[in-house]
């Protein structure tokens, strides 16, 4: 296959070659695009490279315009618009498959260069992962590879000789670039760019139907990474509050307050909340999620603080910020493993919403709940015992904590504690939560985050998928809200040791399984705090940062127009070096030496050799004797080059000496 491509037509091979770019620029977005949209451009490519190899003639505007037209109605089905980023990557992906079909000329092969370099930035709005930023790099340096061997018209160069070329330009420009990347302004996320029905990849939602957050136990991406500042909690005290969910129709939970603006609006009433015990400071990097909830440890008596970040209180000892996190974000937080809220409330103070059950709904719970009653000391009055009876029950019960509790039906509850005696965390907290309702305790839901894994590499605490939890709440009297994880009654390990349920492992899983697990666990972390640093270096690099710079260089109250004059003055700075070293390189050496060495060269790798010495009539003599009559273009031009260094009045300029040396038909072409 190599020997074949090696001995395509120049054209042929180019053509090959950056259509091999175009599909490696497009493969990461296979995830993202419609169907007909892969599918369309896979045939597109593979149609133009079947013709570069047969060496046929291009299809006629016609075709084109036919598919472009089928493009258009495809993504307003698809989409329904022609705008926005998603319906706007799908087009930009093809109209670039489309234009391959015109490559007659440069200037075509130029457009098709410069899509080549948008399609390749357009990856950054769906990930801007580390690997995403490496594949893009690899794209980068083919794309600039395809873009020098196109100014190179004359012979066949190698493509390792342009890919060089092309890898100094991007050293060289390099230091540049991270310049222009610390210093200039950013006026807002520059990725923040809403997605067209983006679905959130934490799992976490405003609802929660039994059954849903057992999926997510499957998931291992990163949902957050936090770092302890100070002695660190219990492994078994890691709650990180999301969502409270505290309305219940009998088959769905919902929070009271469905509309982020309303946390603002104040329709729930701050709960008091008193820290028991020290602080727990810490620093969270959330993982963009297209959610509104600010994850901090169960629970932050202050107010989440963080660059360009405004954070609400929910009401039910949640935060939330003031638009959903669609890019990397980065905040602090304080908070109490030991707390009392609302201890100080009155019995009837209480919404009556958190002891609402919906009516015909699991009435076989409502009778355990009565059984319950009638059972404790003190009956309805001695709600702690209440809550211990229900806990009492699901440890001796012979409750199973799996992963594949089976779909449930109508009676949630009561096909949990009767019938199947087995669930999720999701399962188990709302039969809790409804048996506590059913006994007039106030109750609610509670999901988040439990948990996590310490890199011993970097010290930050890796916060997963599958340490998705859900967790109850009850409010008693002159405690307040109290958090109860039945989960952690039913299967300890879960909260305890942080062991996770894991599903049945594939052929390739069990593969790996059979390699150390000190050396797989190595690589995870390693690879885990290669990716923290790439996150708060480089996406969480924010303009509190970039002041922060200009304050460390001298700056006493810097701003964002203090940042662009800094980066014009490097600008200038660079280009006038540039330019005096340009001078200077040109004095060194004689404009006329440079291009008789730059010949020398050329024949050389032709397998002409001339000595050191030899001026351009030998140099003119050499190559008519290699090539013969082949080389008399090449050969005159040679002695009108020495005509214009010795004669008394030279017949050529040099400059048109130089311009008429590209033009040349060099023998190895022939």
């Amino acid at each position: 296959m190599l020997g074949r491509l090696q001995t395509l037509p120049r054209e042929a091979r180019d053509t090959l070659f950056l259509l091999a770019v175009i599909a490696w620029l497009i493969l990461p977005q296979l995830g993202q695009l419609p169907w007909w949209c892969i599918g369309l451009t896979a045939a597109v490519l593979a149609w133009r490279g079947v013709l570069a190899v047969r060496g046929d003639p291009l299809p006629g505007n016609g075709w084109v315009l036919a598919l472009l037209a089928a493009t258009i109605g495809a993504t307003l089905l698809s989409h329904r618009t022609l705008l926005g980023r998603d319906a706007g990557v799908t087009l930009i992906v093809v109209l670039l498959a489309l234009k391959t079909l015109e490559l007659r000329a440069r200037r075509d092969a130029f457009v098709v260069f410069f899509l080549g370099f948008f399609t390749m930035l357009t990856n950054f709005f769906f990930s801007q992962s580390l690997p995403t930023a490496g594949a893009m790099l690899v794209g980068l340096l083919g794309l600039l590879t395809a873009l020098v061997n196109a100014h190179m018209p004359v012979g066949r160069p190698p493509l390792l000789q342009a890919a060089r070329t092309a890898g100094w330009m991007a050293l060289l420009g390099a230091p540049m670039m991270a310049v222009l990347f610390m210093l200039f302004p950013r006026l807002a996320p520059l990725w923040g760019i809403p997605g067209d029905g983006m679905t959130g990849r934490t799992g976490l939602s405003a609802t929660m139907q039994v059954g849903t957050v057992a999926q997510l136990a499957l998931e291992e991406s990163v949902a957050m990474r936090v770092r302890f500042e100070g002695p660190l909690p219990a492994p078994s005290e890691m709650y990180f509050r999301g969502p409270v969910l505290s309305s219940f129709d009998g088959r769905v939970w919902r929070p009271l307050v469905p509309r982020i603006g309303a946390y603002a609006a104040g329709l729930l009433p701050p709960v008091r909340l008193e820290g028991l015990g020290p602080a727990v400071r810490y620093a969270v990097m959330l993982e963009p999620n297209n959610r509104p909830w600010l994850l901090v440890l169960d629970a932050a008596t202050e107010r989440p603080s963080g660059a360009g970040l405004e954070a609400i209180s929910g009401g039910e000892l949640q935060w939330v910020a003031s638009r959903p996190v669609t890019d990397l974000v980065r905040y602090s937080a304080e908070s109490h493993v030991a707390y009392r809220a609302a201890a100080d409330a009155r019995p009837f103070s209480v919404p009556i919403q958190y002891r609402e059950l919906p009516p015909s709904f699991n009435p076989r719970t409502l009778q355990l709940a009565s059984q319950l009653i009638a059972q404790v000391p003190g009956g309805a009055a001695n709600k702690p015992a209440l809550v211990d009876a229900a806990l009492q029950r699901l440890r001796t019960g012979g409750y199973v904590y799996t992963l594949d509790p089976g779909v449930y039906g109508e009676h949630t509850a009561d096909e949990f504690w009767f019938d199947r005696k087995q669930g999720f965390c999701e399962h188990i907290a709302s039969a809790f939560v409804v048996l506590m309702r059913g006994m007039d305790i106030p109750a609610r839901v509670v999901t988040g985050y439990q948990g996590g894994e310490l890199n011993s590499i970097d010290g930050w605490w890796t916060v997963r998928q599958s340490d998705a939890h859900a967790w109850a709440e009850v409010w008693l009297a002159g405690l307040g809200w109290v958090r109860v994880d039945p989960t952690a009654y039913v299967a300890p390990s879960r909260t305890g040791s942080l062991q996770r349920l894991l599903p049945p492992q594939g052929v390739f899983a069990a593969a790996l399984g059979t390699v150390s697990p000190g050396l797989l666990g190595s690589l995870r972390e390693g690879w885990e705090a290669v990716n923290n640093r790439w996150n708060q270096w480089v996406l969480n690099y924010t303009q509190s940062k970039q002041l922060d710079l200009l304050r460390n260089l001298g700056f006493k109250s810097p701003n964002w127009q203090d940042l662009t004059f800094l980066l014009i003055a490097i600008v200038v700075a660079v280009a006038l070096g540039g330019a005096a070293w340009a001078r200077w390189e040109r004095s060194r050496q004689d404009p006329w030496l440079r291009l008789l060495a730059r010949v020398r060269q050329r024949l050389a790798r032709e397998g002409v050799v001339v000595p050191p010495a030899g001026g351009p009539r030998q140099l003119a003599q050499a190559v008519t004797n290699r090539f013969g009559h082949e080389a008399q273009a090449l050969a005159d031009w040679l002695l009108r080059l020495e005509a214009q260094r010795y004669a008394r009045r030279p017949p050529t300029e040099l400059p048109a000496l130089q311009r008429e040396l590209n033009r040349l038909p060099w023998p190895a072409a022939r």
